[in-house]
């Protein structure tokens, strides 16, 4: 069973079935559902097993997709939902070349999860994305450092839906108590930054499923 904030739904995840950690799981959402400010709990796949409101809010405007759904698992929205880079602003260089970084790391860690290595195929079978996870992720890591792939405490650019925002950056916060960690989860928390009328818009493109390019190589 893995709850959301203001109920619970069941889906086919490895929760942990014991009466207590179930009972952490269920006070947690509610403490994920005051936070003002998107917020979701995941596992090393990215399944979602906790979102709060605001987190559901700023997806709110995202098309159906049979396995790519924000609030089902994160990776793949970032990676292969169409509608992705509506919200997510520079979406390869400020999501996905980060996030494909944590999948590779997650690849090392648990190579043998069934539900990584169908995302690794699922890589594979786009020629241009396949390319840049092989090719242009290597080099990139190269290029911006590997501070630029951290989670904790990364500015990206986001295209919130509710004008009141419109385009601007968040935080990423881990806030993983222990816990939550010993569970195998993860926390992250979107801060929204207030709006800056003098900054450029983040840039956003629809594209279909094949919407990675291979990274280019930086300009002398």
């Amino acid at each position: 069973m893995a709850y959301q904030a203001g109920g619970q739904r069941s889906v086919p995840r490895s929760v942990p079935e014991r009466p207590e950690a179930e009972a952490y799981l269920r006070d947690y959402a509610t403490l994920v559902e005051a936070v003002p400010f998107p917020s979701v709990v995941v596992d090393h796949r990215w399944d979602v097993v906790l979102a709060n409101t605001a987190f559901a809010s700023l997806f709110r405007g995202v098309g159906p997709h049979p396995t790519a759904m924000p609030d089902d698992n994160f990776l793949r929205f970032v990676l292969f939902h169409p509608d992705a880079s509506t919200v997510l602003g520079d979406h390869e260089s400020g999501w996905c070349l980060p996030m494909l970084a944590h999948f590779a790391a997650a690849v090392e860690s648990h190579g043998h999860d069934h539900g990584l290595q169908a995302i690794r195929r699922e890589i594979a079978q786009d020629p241009l994305m396949e390319a840049a996870y092989r090719q242009g992720l290597p080099h990139w890591i190269r290029a911006v450092g590997e501070r630029a792939v951290a989670q904790d405490g990364a500015v990206r650019p986001l295209l919130h839906p509710d004008p009141r925002w419109g385009a601007t950056d968040c935080r990423v916060v881990d806030e993983t108590p222990r816990t939550l960690r010993e569970m195998g989860y993860t926390r992250l928390t979107l801060v929204l930054r207030e709006v800056r009328r003098d900054r450029p818009r983040a840039r956003a493109v629809r594209r279909g499923a094949a919407h990675l390019r291979v990274v280019p190589a930086p300009e002398n």
